[in-house]
Parts: structure tokens; sequence; C-alpha cells
């Protein structure tokens, strides 16, 4: 299930190779460039759909989906064996061993196909503890870890389409989510090992525990429910209450629309921060699934189980 792979092999990891002379040939002649920066020369290309840098003390391999470049597209998975094929491929490709290249940014993600319009499954994420949620109309993006870690969501057909490539057959007439979590930047620490290395990505454990966090970020996310405002489970004040606060919700634009404009008076300082936690803290326990006034979402049930699914069949 990895995706964008970002390596980085300095001369350390390969004494006596000449990194300018004898790794530029190996790439596509096409689109070759020489720069000088600062008065050191630095080689970019391609090699497929991967990007490529060497300067003197190391090359960089990034900007470019390593499933796509090993299997033809991302909307299959990459998994264990896919990744190690995919590495030693490298290795052939460029004549260097990749396997010691330290990994720069990892992505890990899978193509859903869903029921309904992908902008559906956006608005029933909710909001994730320590992290700023950001949704666009055919995108949702979480920040997180100073944004050396990223959860994404996104229309995957669309995105194929604004880039004019080709969508697969498969997928041609569904609605595909993609569900990526990516991260950015200091991945030894996010990943709590000593170093990640070409050849740490086919390790079993590790692998095993890539997935494990990827579904364990999405099961963080707070889900939001549909706001049934059904009249017969009323039967208390409170549940009055209750519903004119969901009555609410649902005109606001639900759940993270209302909580938003909650903020937003924060910010403008027409509520202190007790009052601003104390409406918010309104909202979520109006919008809990409790006493018949709001349901479960069928579409985030659907996800749920996808993503569990996944986590079963791509180990």
């Amino acid at each position: 299930m990895l995706d964008t792979v970002n390596f980085k092999l300095t001369q350390a990891e390969v004494e006596g190779v000449d990194f300018i002379n004898e790794i530029t040939p190996y790439l596509n002649p096409e689109g070759v460039a020489f720069h000088d920066y600062n008065g050191q020369q630095v080689v970019t290309g391609k090699t497929g759909n991967l990007s490529v840098s060497i300067s003197p003390y190391q090359v960089r391999v990034k900007d470019g989906s390593l499933c796509k470049w090993m299997l033809g597209d991302n909307y299959q998975v990459m998994g264990r064996a896919d990744i190690k094929r995919a590495v030693e491929r490298l290795s052939d490709t460029l004549h260097l061993p990749m396997d010691r290249a330290i990994i720069t940014r990892l992505d890990v993600g899978l193509s859903v196909p869903v029921r309904e319009p992908t902008a559906n499954y956006f608005n029933h994420l909710g909001v994730l503890n320590y992290a700023q949620r950001l949704q666009q109309p055919h995108s949702l993006y979480y920040h997180r870890h100073r944004q050396a870690e990223r959860l994404c969501f996104y229309d995957k057909n669309r995105e194929q389409r604004d880039n004019r490539e080709e969508i697969p057959e498969l997928y041609r007439d569904c609605n595909v989510l993609r569900y990526e979590q990516r991260y950015m930047a200091r991945l030894s620490s996010l990943l709590g090992v000593a170093q990640v290395t070409g050849a740490l990505l086919y390790d079993e454990r590790f692998y095993i525990s890539l997935l494990n966090r990827w579904r364990e970020a999405y099961q963080a996310i707070r889900k939001v429910n549909d706001i049934t405002l059904n009249f017969q489970a009323m039967k208390t004040k409170r549940d009055l209450q209750k519903m004119g606060i969901l009555a609410l919700v649902e005109r606001w634009g639900g759940e993270v629309e209302t909580i938003a404009h909650i903020n937003e008076a924060q910010k403008r300082g027409d509520l202190t921060a007790k009052q601003a936690f104390d409406l918010r803290q309104g909202v979520k326990e109006a919008c809990k699934v409790k006493d018949g006034l709001t349901a479960p979402s069928e579409a985030i049930a659907e996800l749920d189980k996808k993503i569990a699914e996944a986590i079963r069949f791509y180990r």
C-alpha cells in the first residue's frame, strides 16, 4: 500500500562512485539538465515518472509515485513483495544500492471504490485531536506533528482527469475515494525507528506497523453522524433542547461547520474560551448517536468496513 517514496543515497553509502559522471547516463535521455548551484554541479532528470537529482555528494529520487513506476498506476496496491521488487528494480536502473538509501518521504495509501460521491464522505469525517482540518470541495486534509504528517482524502478519479491521466477501466464508472497517510519529514521519530531505509520498507514487521498506523489514524478521526430530527424519539424537555441544537446544526451545514462557526466567534472575541468550549461540547453531545435523535452514517459504516478489509487483505 505504499505510493510516493523519496530516497536519498549519500556518498557515505557508496564510496568511490562518481555520482555525476556514472549515474547521469542511466536517466531518461530527454529532459536531463545541468545546473550550477554556488559552484556545485547538479544534474536533474527522470527515470520513468520519478524525478532524480544528482550532486557530487548524493542522489535523490523523489516527487513521483513508486507504485505507478512499478505497477503502471497507483490504483493498484503495492504490497510488501512489490515494494521489494521496486527497490531492487530501482537499484538495477540506477546501478546503485537503493536498499541503503534513507527514506525522506513515505505515503501509505489506498484507492477505495465507494457508493456515494466522495464529498459525502468528507462531511462525515470530523475533528482529529491535535490536527488542523482543512476541507476543500474535492479533498480533505488533516495536518499534525507540525505538518510532518498529513492525512489526505480526495477524489481519485477527479485527480486523474485534472492531470489528464487515464483512469483504469475497472474504476471509470465508480466513485473512488483515495485515503493517504503522508510522512513528510522526521520519519524516524514519527515511526519509532532509528532510520528508515529502502530495505526497511519491505521488512514484514515494519510494513505491518505502517498499515496499522494508517488504519488507526483513520479510526482516530471523530465520525459525524446523520441528523434525523426524529420527533417520535422526543420524550423530555432535554430531548427538545437537543433537537433544537440538531436543527441549528443541520441549518448550518452539519457538525463540523457548526463548530467552525463557534471557533470563528471565539476568534472575533464574541465568545470567551470557556463559552466556546461549552458550546462545542453541547453540539458534540447532541450529535452523538443516542436516544434515536441521530443515526449512524451509512457512508461512514461503508468506509469503516473497507478500511478494515484493506488491512486484512494486504498484509
